[in-house]
């Protein structure tokens, strides 16, 4: 069995992992979900978040172990979980991107989403004064990220949501030459609209991942999809 190390993504926290870390545990996997700081209740000050302290937080989970994990990172998760696993590429078994940004050298989120022309996040924003964090307008939360979910859980997620630090999304990617060695697999959604389908494609056709596997799900399988998405993370662990 493996063991799963799971990264959120923006204005996240390791709550979101509630409903499928016991699934995988099930299975008989080891699941370990953390805050980054500034989310959840880790209380980093947004002016200290970056996309290093990201990082860096993922790196000492990996070295927790000496058992090479599978990474699973989820949209925004996907930029310091590339950092992270090309610093310590024998820690990492498997890097998954779960409808996350896998971004090239020198790029930014914002390079991408910004690009996303069917994207409702970038258009949608809403900066503090310092434009040192942002949260996504009410209005298009819902479609964003939680399509699929009730109106219970709808508000369950929503009210745990915390302002997203600006500077990750400005920063651009270093890749180590490690990761180059990192296995690697991406899980799109067909019905997100935080990251479009087509810039799904564009993401992983140009970079050396193994296999991709479509959810006919929203943004959030972790909550929407659950099972669906425990079975292939599963069957991608193995």
């Amino acid at each position: 069995m493996s063991r799963f190390v799971l990264v959120h993504g923006a204005w996240h926290g390791a709550w979101c992992w509630s409903r499928l870390a016991p699934l995988l545990e099930g299975m008989g996997h080891e699941v370990v979900a953390f805050d980054l700081p500034g989310h959840g209740d880790d209380a980093t000050d947004v002016h200290d978040v970056s996309l290093q302290a990201y990082t860096d937080r993922i790196v000492r989970e990996l070295d927790r172990s000496e058992e090479p994990a599978v990474l699973v990172a989820h949209s925004m998760g996907g930029v310091p979980a590339t950092q992270a696993a090309g610093a310590r590429p024998e820690a990492v078994a498997k890097l998954v991107y779960l409808t996350a940004f896998l971004l090239r050298e020198g790029q930014t989120l914002l390079d991408v989403a910004g690009a996303d022309e069917e994207a409702l996040v970038i258009p949608n924003l809403e900066f503090t004064e310092d434009q040192s964090a942002a949260t996504v307008k009410e209005e298009v939360i819902r479609e964003a990220f939680y399509a699929d979910l009730s109106e219970e859980d709808f508000r369950w997620a929503t009210e745990r949501l915390v302002p997203q630090a600006a500077a990750p999304f400005a920063t651009p990617v270093r890749i180590p030459e490690g990761f180059a060695r990192v296995p690697k697999a991406y899980v799109e959604c067909a019905r997100d609209r935080a990251i479009s389908l087509p810039v799904h494609l564009a993401l992983h056709s140009s970079a050396g991942v193994g296999e991709v596997v479509t959810l006919e799900t929203d943004h959030s399988p972790f909550l929407s999809a659950p099972e669906a998405l425990a079975r292939e993370l599963d069957r991608l662990a193995r």
